[in-house]
């Protein structure tokens, strides 16, 4: 997303277009990984000194209220964030914690059980696979 609509993703929601949320954003969109609040605050507090990581991670979580970003479940770790909106899954390396995205229809075509789909509104599907990525293997070896 260009940064003309991003401010007006910004207006839209009554936010206010400052510097310091535009480099949240782009740090977050030109990673390649699925990034923290810590991790982000680590790359742009040389350029914005008086940025605090509360202000980043509330920051990112405002982004998720309003849609630019999802937010990576994760087991206990801090929250990361991923500005891939269109569909796919994740893979986590146990190891490293290394957050893979990819992409597979049937996976996107698994049905919700019944069960489920009686009790609940279902709002999305999303495969999370867990293992050993390739990098950590090579390094056991």
């Amino acid at each position: 997303m260009d940064i003309k609509r991003l401010e007006e993703v910004f207006r839209q929601h009554n936010l206010k277009v400052t510097p310091q949320r535009i480099a949240i954003y782009q740090e977050l969109i030109n990673s390649s990984e699925h990034p923290s609040a810590i991790n982000i605050y680590e790359r742009i507090k040389a350029q914005y000194p008086n940025i605090s990581l509360d202000t980043v991670n509330r920051t990112l979580l405002t982004f998720a209220e309003i849609g630019l970003v999802r937010i990576v479940e994760g087991r206990g770790d801090p929250k990361r964030f991923d500005p891939n909106l269109h569909p796919h899954h994740h893979f986590r390396c146990i190891k490293c914690g290394k957050i893979i995205d990819f992409y597979n229809e049937e996976y996107d075509a698994l049905d919700v059980p019944s069960t489920l789909k009686d009790r609940f509104i279902i709002t999305s599907k999303r495969v999370n696979l867990e293992g050993i990525c390739d990098e950590c293997q090579t390094r056991s070896d």
